[in-house]
């Protein structure tokens, strides 16, 4: 994947938006893995927009997708793809929801930092939140238990790490936390823990070792750190981080989000500690919504 280049994104970036209705209130809710990120984009744009008033609250993606399917927000922030049933579920109540890649996130595994263990492939980091490994001396760490920490149900991540890495049910033995934060304290405290969090929080966690991934055991270990290997794929639990809309996006809303993909938007995404949007996801808005 090639990143979007700055002169593309300095073309939305200029002339900030002075089109904007005085008075404007954007509600925006849903994924707390972005919701700083958000909250950031937010106060600068007010910032540069005095007349836009806007509400970035967080409760995880299927909150905000909730959310915006009854119409209580304008934008939804999802790290996960929105499902069929959602997706009837906005159709009974009038509303069309589309999606646009604002970020892309380089999922990340974290043990304590005085684990030894700071390589594992999907597979095994699959096998220990569904339960099958138990002890960190199986995957090369000391003979202790193996504690597991996640999200809860409603939020994104969650769905996401079920998906591509799981491919099948968390242990019921895994510890439920409300955002990357409580996560990182929690395996910080813990020798044993284990958990999942965006690189945001990853690359500004203490206390905290990021274990390098490889699709396969004994394959090309990656870390979510590295640049190159998240926007190349190489690193193998990357994804993009969504906001959803209802229909096209006209007005204040529009104008916010051509902030947010605009060369100062995603310099603020990577000041965040994620990745800016790639060429193509650039394209797809752009040719979708005209940003």
């Amino acid at each position: 994947m090639k990143v979007m280049s700055k002169v593309g994104m300095a073309v939305i970036g200029l002339a900030l938006f002075s089109g904007v209705a005085s008075a404007e209130m954007i509600q925006i809710k849903g994924s707390d893995t972005i919701i700083n990120l958000v909250q950031k984009e937010a106060e600068i744009y007010m910032q540069q927009n005095p007349g836009v008033k806007i509400s970035v609250t967080g409760g995880g993606s299927g909150t905000g997708i909730a959310a915006l399917v009854n119409k209580k927000c304008a934008i939804a922030n999802a790290s996960r793809a929105i499902n069929a049933k959602e997706v009837e579920s906005a159709v009974s109540t009038g509303v069309s929801p589309s999606r646009i890649v604002v970020a892309i996130d380089g999922l990340s595994v974290v043990v304590n930092g005085q684990n030894p263990v700071t390589k594992l492939s999907v597979d095994q980091i699959g096998k220990i939140f569904r339960g099958e490994i138990k002890n960190w001396a199986d995957v090369g760490g000391s003979n202790m238990p193996i504690n597991l920490y996640g999200r809860q149900s409603n939020s994104g991540t969650y769905g996401f790490f079920r998906e591509m890495v799981l491919k099948g049910e968390y242990a019921s033995t895994m510890n439920t936390m409300n955002g990357n934060s409580q996560i990182v304290e929690a395996v910080k405290a813990d020798p044993s823990g284990i958990g999942y969090i965006g690189v945001g929080y990853a690359r500004s966690a203490s206390g905290v070792a990021i274990v390098d991934v490889a699709m396969k055991e004994g394959g090309a270990y990656k870390s979510p750190l590295d640049k190159t290997a998240v926007e190349s794929g190489a690193y193998p639990i990357a994804r993009p981080l969504y906001q959803y809309v209802d229909g096209t996006p006209s007005g204040a809303i529009k104008a916010f989000l051509m902030f947010e993909l605009s060369e100062q938007g995603q310099r603020v995404v990577e000041e965040e500690g994620f990745y800016p949007v790639t060429a193509e996801e650039y394209k797809a808005a752009n040719a979708k919504f005209g940003l």
